[in-house]
């Protein structure tokens, strides 16, 4: 019988630095899928904030406190990070254990923006990605998830079986983005 070896979703394949750009894995978290059940918004965003101290996020929102943190992930649903809902959310909200699906990329230094400009087709702009902020969007041609916690750092969720694609497609760019940031 096989034994299989458990990996993150990105093993061997960063970090990858450049001078004022870099490319690493986030660490393997809880991530769970809560989408509220017709009627239940309300209801929802008060278990949340009771239980964990953090409401249901408005759309493009990013909400944190301490080592958990819950993104807007898209219409009626938002992604439960570092920690587990509790179980009385079950009904009132749809909930999915998402750790495993996901891969989490950490684009930093100067350059992230200017890299991420070159596959990502939002504005990324402090402006309109300012720390706070989650979009859902496109790296390429995968779905992508952009949350921005803290100044000068993305996370990019991706689905772990996009993983090499999307750490390839980023360090292509960031050699290109920091060859003419060196001219």
């Amino acid at each position: 019988m096989a034994e299989l070896i458990p990996t993150s979703p990105a093993h061997g394949l960063t970090p990858f630095k450049l001078a004022d750009v870099a490319l690493h894995e986030g660490a393997m978290i809880p991530i769970w899928s809560i989408a509220p059940y017709r009627g239940q918004e309300k209801t929802v965003a008060a278990h949340l904030q009771k239980t964990m101290g953090l409401g249901f996020p408005p759309p493009g929102a990013l909400l944190s406190k301490g080592a958990v943190s819950i993104a807007w992930s898209g219409y009626d649903q938002a992604f439960l990070m570092g920690g587990a809902p509790d179980a009385g959310l079950s009904a009132h909200a749809a909930l999915s254990d998402q750790s495993d699906a996901w891969a989490r990329l950490n684009l930093s230094g100067p350059l992230a923006r200017a890299v991420l400009a070159r596959l990502v087709p939002i504005d990324l702009s402090a402006a309109a990605i300012p720390v706070g902020a989650a979009a859902r969007s496109m790296l390429g041609h995968m779905n992508l998830l952009v949350l921005h916690a803290d100044e000068g750092v993305f996370t990019l969720m991706i689905y772990r079986s996009m993983a090499a694609t999307a750490v390839h497609e980023l360090s292509q760019v960031m050699r290109m983005v920091s060859a003419r940031a060196a001219i």
